[in-house]
């Protein structure tokens, strides 16, 4: 602060203008005085109007902003919809399997049908494979849903096709076509799902954002041919062209108000928003009749509008002088805060309403400190020290509350237990920190391997167990396999190394978590015994209660 500064401050200070209420009260009095002088100085300036855009400026910045992050949020929650679709078991495991299975094909279809029903928007949806060649599809109309051989190879390495929308003249309906895609838990492409979308919503969305009665608002791609308009949808709309001339002065000056003629001769003023993702443009317009009704008798507010000015500047000069650096101060330091840095110290502010919000700041942030190490306390509880894994209380507590869920919503889920063959003959070998390491790099494969919602444990010593989500035994087993593969194939710093995997699903092989992980371990001993490095599922409840009972009699 400057010494001209530090002056003004101490004696503000000193006839007890600490708190912003008395500040504002003071200088409320001081900026009655501005009137006056803003009045004598721009009076004989005030000879025209303001602009007549600038009328309508924030209302038709408004809309069309409004417009584009509408139909750019439209746009997002289809494109999720569709790679949660993707990423479903039933549509990888079938399509791996489509190849002469009549059967895999069906129940692909099935699970389009499902999800065309909950997705209000598609009106259809289908599969094609690796090559780009059709496997199957949803009901409804899918003529029009195309891409390029070329479009689609570019699916191997990005995570959407978004197309050019199309009137569908058998729907009677604007039509947009979409496509992700379909990849294996190992990240391998497999293949596209495609879905047709009416343009409805965006419709809608337009309806809702019309800045009046008698405005517009429409779509058009980026050569300027029209897509939607609020009042009117069909085919000849989507024929019809804006003016390169009118759809170039609107691109170049974006966000701002431009005055032009329509095709049909009316004098309309109007602003464009871009839709990047779509390549499409929102376009507000509103008569300009209307705007000059609007703007009547305006210049007669402009001194009053000067002289709120003035005394807004008179004021924001004496917060910036007296209040911002302590505000820069507190804001620099919730930044620190927000990017995870709880190290910050913040001075005293003294007396006022600074003071006070530094002081709650500063318990805040005492607050946020406690909370942070709780929070790694209760990390810390539930997961394993060596691999970061889940620990086996957290999994036993998971899987209870699995099988109430799958309980009453009458689903299944499975399990498997995991264990690394010869692992104590590789300790011995290579020593504990070779072992620990080589359990660290399994459990990264395990991580790897199976999806986000599922929970991967370590069960103990070198035992795992993966608990896989609404997955039916024949999915566990699959997945078992790509596990047992992927160990096998990589790399240790001891040469190589194999698990045996057994497989138990609920509540075919158990509706407890103790009597399917038992299930489950009965089956991985049943590998063991095989000659280890294999997948096995479990038997039926009689034959593994049978194999434990001969089990602890071996053991004793």
């Amino acid at each position: 602060m400057t010494t001209w500064q530090d002056t003004i401050a101490r004696r503000l200070r000193a006839v007890h203008l600490d708190t912003i209420r008395n500040q504002m009260l003071v200088f409320a009095v001081v900026a009655t005085l501005v009137p006056a002088l803003a009045v004598t100085i721009v009076s004989h300036r005030q000879n025209r109007p303001p602009s007549i855009g600038d009328q309508v400026a924030p209302e038709l910045r408004g809309a069309s902003a409004d417009a584009a992050w509408d139909i750019d949020q439209w746009l997002s929650d289809r494109l999720r919809d569709l790679r949660v679709a993707a990423t479903a078991y039933a549509v990888a495991e079938n399509l791996a399997r489509t190849q002469g299975s009549a059967e895999a094909v069906g129940r692909l279809r099935d699970y389009l049908n499902s999800v065309r029903e909950r997705c209000p928007d598609c009106e259809g949806l289908l599969v094609l494979d690796a090559r780009g060649r059709f496997v199957t599809s949803s009901g409804g109309r899918m003529s029009g849903v195309q891409f390029s051989q070329d479009r689609l190879t570019t699916l191997r390495t990005s995570d959407a096709l978004v197309g050019d929308a199309y009137w569908d003249a058998g729907l009677g309906k604007a039509t947009l076509a979409l496509a992700v895609p379909i990849r294996q838990a190992d990240g391998r492409y497999v293949g596209a799902l495609m879905a047709k979308l009416n343009l409805r919503s965006v419709a809608d969305i337009l309806q809702r954002i019309a800045p009046t009665d008698s405005g517009d608002v429409y779509l058009m791609n980026e050569q300027g041919r029209l897509i939607l308009r609020l009042r009117s949808s069909s085919a000849e709309v989507m024929r019809t062209k804006v003016p390169p001339a009118t759809a170039q002065a609107l691109i170049d000056r974006e966000g701002t108000t431009v005055e032009y003629k329509r095709a049909d001769g009316r004098a309309v003023i109007g602003t464009l928003r871009r839709i990047p993702a779509l390549r499409w443009a929102a376009v507000v317009e509103m008569p300009r009749a209307e705007v000059v009704r609007r703007a009547g008798g305006s210049g007669s507010g402009l001194g009053v509008t000067l002289v709120l000015l003035l005394a807004g500047a008179g004021l924001v000069t004496y917060v910036g002088v007296l209040l911002v650096r302590p505000l820069e101060r507190l804001a620099g330091a919730a930044a620190k805060v927000a990017a995870g840095d709880l190290s910050v110290e913040l001075p005293s502010a003294g007396r006022g309403e600074v003071g006070l919000l530094t002081q709650v700041f500063k318990n805040l942030l005492m607050r946020l400190r406690e909370r942070e190490g709780q929070g790694e306390l209760e990390r810390l509880s539930v997961t394993d020290a060596l691999t970061g894994l889940y620990n086996r209380r957290h999994l036993m507590g998971t899987l209870a509350n699995e099988v109430q869920r799958s309980r009453r919503l009458r689903r299944t889920f499975s399990v498997l237990l995991a264990d690394v063959d010869h692992f104590k003959q590789y300790n011995d070998t290579h020593g504990h920190l070779g072992g620990d390491a080589a359990l660290v790099k399994v459990a990264e494969i395990l991580r790897k391997m199976t999806r986000g919602v599922d929970s991967v444990a370590r069960y103990g010593g070198e035992e795992f167990v993966v608990m896989l989500i609404e997955a039916p035994i024949a999915t566990a087993a699959a997945v078992g396999e790509r596990i047992r593969a992927r160990v096998a194939a990589e790399e240790f710093s001891g040469g190589k190394m194999t698990v045996s995997v057994g497989a138990a699903e609920y509540p075919t092989h158990g509706d407890t978590p103790e009597e399917l992980i038992a299930s489950a371990d009965a089956a991985m001993y049943e590998a063991k015994g095989g000659g280890r490095d294999r997948v096995v599922v479990a038997g039926r409840r009689a034959d593994l209660e049978k194999e434990g009972k001969r089990r602890r009699k071996g053991e004793a």
